[in-house]
């Protein structure tokens, strides 16, 4: 599903433009591209621009390395894991280069925004043709131009605050739509490496924003996903904040004819308004839901992170969420074994997960980003005693989730499908307004459960669909589609 508005004329890039000229008349299609995302929905939003982009001059798109004759990897710098994920694919990739005709491969996305990253790509990895930063998405033309005529192409010019306006941008769901409305982050935690790649928080437009979401509405797309790394941060960078704020532009959104559901995500404590906890209790189509990083239940360890929060301020927003949208589901991220945590303070986190009951949680430990004042302090020699507070903790939440979803067992619920199940051709997916994966046993036309090992079943992404629970997991519900 694509939108296009406006781009440069291939004929600015002549050889480029040769050069996908010549592989249709060797092989008599036009070349692929492949892009492999790592990371968050951020990322993601970033990708389906940059395939936008090479889609509207020619390019179509790919399953895998293999298939692609233009491979980008988009990085996450977020945690050790995933950079050292993307070393392992990048390595992978290097029997590829050079083939049919040439591959042109580049790395985009936050990890080239640091120094160290990309000087260990440009002396170890010399088959990429260029790199590219989170900002310069609007580059990405000009840089697979440049890697053609020179190769190993390193684009160092300095940050830009511009936006990625008026780009194409190939949308990969039919149920939902990434609209990123700010970029960049401001609040520095202490183990937080994206103000460092991300850049300081800047908001779109409010007309920029609406008008994206008019056209992905008109389109079909049921479901909004507002992006941003501070996402209830929006606004705070213009004149008229006050009023211009992001509780003003979630009732915006939701005049919008089209729009069934908003989702919005990340959102930080400390921006999170009694305004805003009005406007989430008062309409309807904002998801019965909110995705609010904890981190850690201690304040001393709250005040170490840099997080401008305390335990009391958490549970006091808890509580006003819950009484303005009763039935609201909470998320979190909690981690373990920052530097310094002692029992004391992870037994606090636990008590804050006690007295909230999460309905999930993403759990990590502590993995130090080289650049952040916490990697300073990084002391590994206690990891034993951190895997062992890391599997209590997960052990209770996987208790709490199971519970919180064990209550909706004989509840009948809307589900927003996402297509076929991963695991049963014979079942589809999809999630609850309060973002919980339901997977169901969907009806034929004539009423009857379609189940059958077999025949699978059209996938209906998009679609509104009434499903009574049957039973629970940890993570996901079971069910059946209600015929009416």
């Amino acid at each position: 599903m694509r939108e296009t508005n406006k781009i440069t004329a291939l004929d600015a890039y002549p050889v480029l433009k040769d050069w996908i000229c010549q592989h249709h008349a060797l092989n008599g299609v036009q070349p692929k591209y492949y892009i492999r995302t790592f990371g968050c929905q951020q990322n993601e939003a970033d990708s389906e621009i940059m395939a936008g982009i090479l889609e509207d001059v020619g390019f179509l798109p790919g399953d895998s390395y293999e298939t692609g004759d233009l491979i980008l990897i988009n990085t996450c710098s977020v945690r050790a894991n995933a950079e050292d994920r993307f070393f392992g694919h990048l390595g992978s990739i290097k029997q590829f280069a050079g083939e049919k005709g040439g591959r042109i491969i580049g790395v985009c996305g936050c990890m080239m925004a640091q120094d160290i990253h990309r000087n260990r790509i440009e002396q170890s990895f010399r088959f990429v043709d260029f790199l590219l930063r989170p900002d310069q998405i609007s580059s990405l033309l000009f840089m697979i131009e440049k890697g053609l005529i020179h190769k190993s192409v390193y684009y160092t010019e300095g940050h830009t605050s511009k936006f990625h306006e008026n780009l194409p941008i190939s949308r990969q769901r039919r149920y939902r739509a990434l609209i990123s409305i700010m970029y960049g982050c401001n609040n520095y935690c202490s183990y937080c490496i994206v103000p460092y790649t991300r850049g300081r928080e800047r908001s779109r437009h409010p007309n920029d924003i609406i008008q994206e979401i008019m056209h992905v509405a008109a389109d079909g797309i049921p479901e909004i996903l507002l992006l941003g790394q501070n996402v209830n941060a929006w606004g705070k960078d213009f004149k008229d904040h006050k009023q211009q704020n992001f509780a003003w532009l979630l009732s915006k959104v939701a005049e919008i004819e089209g729009v069934c559901r908003i989702r919005f995500m990340t959102s930080h404590p400390k921006d999170l308004s009694d305004q805003l906890i009005e406007t989430i209790g008062s309409i309807e189509k904002i998801e019965p839901h909110v995705h609010l990083p904890l981190q850690s239940g201690s304040n001393r360890i709250l005040a170490r992170m840099n997080r401008q929060y305390s335990r009391e301020q958490y549970l006091e927003i808890v509580s006003k969420l819950r009484r303005a949208r009763p039935g609201l589901s909470i998320s979190t991220d909690i981690i373990v074994g920052f530097p310094g945590e002692n029992l004391p303070d992870f037994m606090d986190t636990i008590d804050v997960m006690d007295k909230i009951r999460f309905d999930s949680a993403f759990t990590f430990i502590y993995s130090p980003r080289i650049g952040t004042p916490a990697a300073e302090w990084y002391n590994p020699l206690n990891r034993d005693i951190i895997q062992e507070r890391f599997e209590h903790l997960v052990k209770l939440q996987n208790e709490h989730s199971l519970n919180a979803n064990q209550k909706l067992i004989g509840h009948s619920v809307e589900v927003l499908c996402e297509g076929i199940s991963s695991v049963d051709i014979t079942i589809l997916s999809g999630r609850t307004a309060d973002n919980r994966l339901v997977n169901f046993i969907p009806r034929n036309m004539n009423g009857t459960n379609v189940f059958s090992k077999q025949i699978p079943v059209d996938d209906r992404e998009g679609e509104f669909i009434p499903v009574r629970i049957t039973d629970a997991k940890t993570f996901s519900l079971l069910g059946e589609e209600i015929c009416h």
